[in-house]
């Protein structure tokens, strides 16, 4: 046993030196990893905890994978230490870039995150902010990986094309499909021309009502008044003609229709619909001063329609926003119903005549 360890004393003093290493390293990274954590969240609200937690788990596997190649000297022939040191360094390069990748990302992810809570404290438009922090942190990302790349020889030549300028673009036309480059090239036409803005109120069809909540690379994020998310492609939504209820002027019209039986009396019931429109808090006086000197009404009223069992009249009824002329619109049809009820005027529903033949006529007839 002596005199084992007189033979090997320096490759074992060898071994204990790169484990003590890769243990210190270990808990000196968990020990730094947790002040950070602690300072900055005395700093910050925020704290990037999952991205320094990847940082932590990268360093660790980094110092365990070069300790293992350490300890490889040891017990291979000196002839293919070139090829050890080799893995090493690429190694300890791909730890490093991947390090620095995820602080990049985080980094400007943060700087942009404020950015945009400073513009919505001070009213203004964070959209631009947030399209840019997607692409921001796509490009740190890529770059890293181009980077990482560069290590293998084999690959050198496509991260270098890559790298050139453009080969970005062939790169990404090679691997992405049409869809996502369309929806990337959608992206930018909407931060671009601006045909609506992070919280505006937009509606694609009678099912997609809500408030921009997200503009993504992909996607954009609208919040219904349900409370559901909706994610809509890119590519889809800017094909789509859509209402922008925040677009220019908020005030809208809402047209209030009510479809009442033919005999009803026709000037008593857009009386009364034009009276319960005009008393409802939420309505809007969009006459001009022109309309004020005629004597023209808060709130329009007109028969539209002639219909197979009903007459519809409409109210041309003006609110603040696009939220205020619905809540209008649902009270009015209440209190206008409730009213029709007391002043007899009916409510039109589909009927049906039915004319039956007497059995005795049919068999004379057939006689």
């Amino acid at each position: 046993m002596i005199e084992f360890l007189e033979t090997y004393k320096h490759h074992l003093i060898y071994i204990v030196t790169v484990i003590a290493i890769v243990i210190a390293l270990h808990f000196l990274t968990n020990i730094i990893n947790k002040w950070l954590l602690k300072r900055e969240a005395i700093r910050l609200s925020d704290v990037p905890v999952k991205s320094m937690r990847l940082i932590k788990r990268v360093l660790n596997i980094l110092w365990l994978v070069l300790g293992l190649i350490a300890l490889s000297f040891v017990f291979v022939d000196s002839d293919k230490n070139q090829v050890l040191k080799d893995y090493f360094k690429l190694a300890s390069y791909l730890g490093v870039i991947t390090v620095f990748t995820i602080l990049s990302a985080t980094i400007c992810n943060l700087w942009f995150k404020h950015k945009i809570e400073e513009k919505v404290t001070q009213n203004f438009d964070p959209t631009t902010y947030k399209f840019l922090r997607y692409v921001v942190v796509f490009c740190i990302c890529f770059l890293g990986l181009l980077f990482g790349l560069m290590a293998f020889p084999s690959l050198r030549g496509v991260a270098q094309t890559a790298l050139g300028g453009a080969g970005v673009i062939a790169i990404i036309a090679g691997v992405a499909s049409q869809e996502a480059l369309s929806n990337l090239v959608g992206g930018i036409f909407i931060i671009s021309f601006k045909p609506f803005k992070i919280g505006d109120v937009v509606k694609i069809s009678d099912t997609m009502v809500g408030t921009v909540t997200d503009i993504t690379l992909r996607h954009t994020v609208i919040r219904n008044f349900e409370n559901k998310m909706i994610v809509i492609p890119n590519a889809v939504i800017n094909k789509e003609k859509l209402i922008n209820y925040d677009l220019g002027e908020l005030k809208c019209c809402e047209h209030i229709e009510m479809g009442i039986t033919y005999d009803s009396n026709i000037d008593l019931a857009k009386k009364i619909l034009r009276e319960e429109c005009e008393n409802h808090p939420l309505i809007h006086d969009n006459r001009t001063e022109l309309d004020l000197k005629e004597g023209k009404p808060m709130v329009k009223t007109a028969l539209t329609k002639f219909n197979d069992s009903s007459i519809t009249i409409r109210a041309w009824a003006w609110s603040s926003s696009f939220g205020n002329s619905f809540t209008l619109k649902c009270d009015v049809y209440e209190s206008t119903k409730k009213r029709f009820d007391k002043e007899g005027i009916g409510l039109a529903f589909p009927t049906r005549t039915l004319y039956m033949a007497n059995e005795v006529n049919v068999q004379n007839h057939k006689e």
